[in-house]
């Protein structure tokens, strides 16, 4: 099929839901620009900071959202049941749950001093929920930062080209956010510098490639838990605006080099748009799409990210439907072009699923691979390195982001006062659990655990809405949906881990089941409450 017809078709979807569909959403919160954000009245030049301007935090909530997840989830979707499955998911998944997810777990967290949605939950549903919700997230943040810290370790060895882009990123962050907030210089000027200067070093990174000899993925694994360390308890505008506001505009590049390929140089999709219902590894289209599927379509850590950092440092309430919303769609879109570009670099199923085994590239390698066919035409050898640049960008900052969410989840939960030792409780957990190496192993638990907290946050938000006497309309059926798919999914797992004796990982599924269900009886008690008291009233 021609990719053209499909980018038309997705890119209205897409552009419906955020002009039209997003905006009855906004209508629920009452969005007042005039009302002042915990950027102003919680601030502490550290957390609570607010930003520049509403790009440099789109920026940010983008580059923290994206990591590896839409396109490490959506490619192995595509080689299981095909592309059009995945791509339907992506696109209807985004407009009528994802963004709605995004947007409401912002908002909500904005009016709440910028509390997480965890937290929130004491006020939704109960005090018990809150403490089983924070454990239920506090557990998935360990999983997330091990799989992304062993994705990122992976990719710097087998493209040690892009190992001087990727690090050399760091300090050229700094110097951008010096020169935008302590030098006040303009903005626009400052930016193109730093993309200048970035288009250097990845220059620079393909003449002078960085290959470690001694245990490369252990050694690059101990410096990236070290990096996300002192990342994470740093003051925001000092690193983490800055880095992913560059970040975000890689990612922008990116997208466009990839849609020209596709429109311009390879436009026919050769994959098969359907493969079956059941794939070769005996995994059911429903529910395990939509798990593998996490960002992309929907996914709970946006919810983290929303309620985490991004509420802290939005300046004004008029700019979350562009950042909630139109951050999910943006990143449905870049799902989208992983979709069609491994559609068109590889032919068969059965092809791709040998390419990925193949030295254990995975996904990322065959995304790379396909991506450099697809751009071959006016990036030549460079298409491969940028592709890997632009997603390898992401780790860093979806590492952390977490880190840093983890940090504040860590405080909240034990008690502790102290950020660098909560950090480091984040990272040595995260580390001794990463460095298994069994990234493929850990994904599948990734994905149901973070599909749940998108149900869990569905909850939290439709308790709120019911709190304040607004319909429910646009929240009830996808908390249902969402609720009803994962729970399956991750019991789904949970006997697949129980046949394989894969005992790790059978008893975090089976807490990270016995929580959700803890939560979801809360809050099914408080909504019959609820409507008791409005009966008796």
């Amino acid at each position: 099929m021609d990719t053209f017809v499909i980018i038309v078709i997705s890119g209205a979807i897409f552009w419906f839901g955020y002009d039209w569909y997003s905006k009855k959403i906004e209508k629920l919160f009452n969005i007042d620009k005039k009302r002042k954000t915990p950027a102003y009245t919680e601030g502490d030049g550290v957390d609570f900071v607010p930003a520049k301007h509403w790009s440099v935090l789109f920026g940010h909530h983008f580059a923290s959202i994206a990591g590896a997840a839409p396109i490490v989830g959506p490619i192995l979707a595509l080689s299981l049941w095909g592309w059009f499955p995945t791509l339907l998911w992506i696109v209807f998944g985004t407009v009528f749950i994802g963004g709605v997810h995004d947007f409401s777990s912002l908002i909500i967290s904005v009016r709440h001093k910028g509390s997480s949605v965890a937290d929130i939950a004491q006020d939704t549903i109960s005090k018990r929920a809150k403490i089983i919700f924070l454990s239920f997230v506090w557990i998935t943040l360990i999983l997330i930062i091990s799989v992304f810290v062993w994705i990122c370790a992976k990719t710097l060895v087998t493209k040690p080209e892009i190992v001087i882009p990727s690090l050399g990123l760091i300090p050229l962050a700094i110097v951008v956010g010096y020169l935008m907030y302590n030098r006040k210089l303009n903005q626009a000027g400052v930016t193109i510098f730093g993309l200048v200067a970035l288009a250097g070093l990845v220059f620079l990174g393909e003449k002078f490639p960085i290959a470690l000899s001694y245990r490369p993925i252990f050694v690059w694994s101990v410096l990236l838990l070290i990096y996300s360390f002192f990342a994470s308890v740093m003051p925001v505008q000092i690193l983490l605006q800055p880095r992913d506001y560059l970040s975000a505009f890689l990612l922008l590049f990116g997208l466009l080099f990839g849609y020209i390929g596709l429109i311009f140089y390879n436009p026919q999709t050769n994959f098969p748009a359907y493969i079956g219902w059941k794939a070769h590894n005996m995994s059911t289209l429903w529910p395990v799409l939509f798990i593998t599927v996490a960002c992309g379509a929907i996914s709970g850590f946006h919810s983290l990210v929303a309620s985490g950092t991004t509420s802290k440092q939005i300046a004004n309430e008029r700019h979350a439907r562009r950042i909630g919303y139109g951050g999910m769609v943006m990143e449905a879109v870049l799902a989208t072009m992983a979709v069609l570009v491994v559609a068109t670099g590889f032919s068969k199923a059965s092809d791709l699923s040998m390419y990925m085994a193949e030295a254990g590239k995975g996904p990322v390698g065959a995304f790379g691979f396909a991506y450099g066919k697809v751009t071959e035409g006016f990036l030549g050898k460079y298409g491969v390195a940028f592709a890997i640049l632009v997603l390898n960008g992401f780790i860093l900052t979806t590492l952390d982001s977490a880190t840093r969410i983890g940090r504040y989840l860590t405080q909240e939960l034990f008690r502790v006062k102290n950020r660098f030792l909560s950090t480091l409780v984040i990272v040595a957990l995260s580390g001794w659990l990463g460095l298994s190496g069994q990234w493929n192993e850990i994904w599948p638990i990734f994905g149901s655990a973070n599909q749940l907290i998108a149900a869990l946050t569905l909850i939290v938000v439709s308790g709120w809405l019911l709190g304040k006497r607004k319909h429910l309309r646009y929240t009830m059926l996808p908390t249902m949906f969402m609720v009803v798919t994962t729970l399956t999914g991750l019991i789904y797992k949970l006997i697949e881990y129980g046949r394989t004796k894969n005992f790790i990982l059978f008893f975090i599924a089976l807490v990270l089941l016995g929580l959700a269900f803890f939560v979801l009886y809360e809050a099914i008690e408080e909504i019959r409450k609820m409507k008791l008291k409005r009966v008796r009233m």
